[in-house]
């Protein structure tokens, strides 16, 4: 049964996803709705439409990822949920967790699965990591940090809503690095955070840092910034994405009772016995290189054949953008906040 998916926005990663699809046997990509994207979508071979509703209608696609500008993300979700087609959606799955429950709570009363676009879960680094602490590799995680240190340059600022609040690197890059710690470490309860937009001075933060507190008990520490030129950075280090220089550093560091691990690079580290006079132990296991934008379609597919459960559900991007929302609200108000999900 080959699986036929739609996808709606033609733009830069709904066109990313075009690619991964094609790179998934058993998958076709068959139409896309974008009101600008016909001359694209037509180069293509693909059938373009201008708004998603008529091409459900007309196509009746198995799957529909949702790739549009984040504000008509539950629009376009919503109208999959009518239809009873399963849809992957792009993080953030919603502009509020408010409106990201409205989306989960109807997935849920239709029976219609709904994929949230957190793709770096499916990368083997990640899949590997996270065997290797759920093994008792670190013992209990006790501390984490977190660096997302990129530079934007300056044309990017050129389109005006990259200047305004909810498009700054909190929103935009942080949500990812969140949604990992969450995969990896647990559940976050709540945050401290301070933000600042001192070297751009734009109406939303350039730089921001939070201290992070896990339901386990864990804590971590994340930074972020866009104005930051450093090799310490998801994109930098995994090499997940040819569009990104690739540097030999890891982003994340999680310590443990019974050693530390470093990621994405999987250099683990251990003593025995324990004791800041012994020697340590190092090792760092091969991972199989394999583009998690294709392994996420893939499994976008299994899903909609009901051989999977989805990884990543629109409810855990709603409890991933709950940590976002918190971390904005304690940089206004200079407390503890805790996370809220609905």
């Amino acid at each position: 049964m080959t699986i036929r998916l739609a996808l709606a926005g033609a733009g830069l990663i709904g066109r990313r996803h075009a690619q991964a699809i094609a790179a998934v046997s058993g998958v076709s990509l068959v139409a896309v709705a974008d009101p600008c994207g016909q001359e694209w979508t037509h180069g293509q071979g693909l059938g373009w439409y201008a708004d998603v509703e008529t091409l459900i209608a007309a196509e009746r696609p198995d799957g529909l990822i949702v790739a549009t500008p984040n504000q008509a993300h539950v629009e376009t979700g919503l109208a999959a949920v009518m239809a009873g087609i399963p849809a992957l959606i792009e993080k953030p799955v919603a502009d509020t967790v408010a409106e990201a429950a409205k989306l989960v709570e109807a997935g849920a009363a239709a029976g219609v699965p709904l994929l949230a676009g957190h793709h770096r879960r499916h990368n083997p680094l990640i899949r590997a990591a996270k065997a290797r602490i759920e093994a008792g590799e670190i013992g209990r995680a006790v501390a984490v940090q977190a660096t997302c240190w990129l530079y934007k340059p300056d044309d990017y600022f050129n389109v005006a809503w990259r200047t305004q609040a909810g498009a700054g690197p909190v929103f935009i890059n942080l949500i990812h690095d969140v949604d990992l710690l969450r995969h990896l470490v647990g559940e976050i309860e709540a945050v401290q955070a301070s933000d600042r937009n001192a070297i751009r001075g734009h109406a939303v933060e350039d730089t921001a840092a939070a201290i992070v507190h896990f339901e386990g008990g864990a804590l971590g520490t994340v930074s972020v910034s866009d104005t930051v030129v450093g090799p310490w950075s998801w994109e930098m280090t995994a090499g997940e994405n040819p569009a990104y220089p690739q540097t030999d550093q890891s982003c994340y560091q999680i310590g443990g009772t019974h050693g530390a691990l470093s990621i994405p690079d999987g250099t683990g580290w251990s003593q025995d016995p324990r004791g800041w006079w012994e020697t340590m132990d190092r090792t760092r296991p091969g991972v199989k290189d394999t583009d998690p934008l294709v392994a996420q379609i893939a499994h976008f597919a299994r899903v909609i054949r009901g051989e999977e459960a989805p990884l990543v559900s629109a409810e855990e991007g709603l409890r991933s953008l709950a940590v976002i929302e918190a971390i904005g609200r304690s940089a206004r108000s200079g407390r503890v906040e805790r996370v809220t999900r609905a």
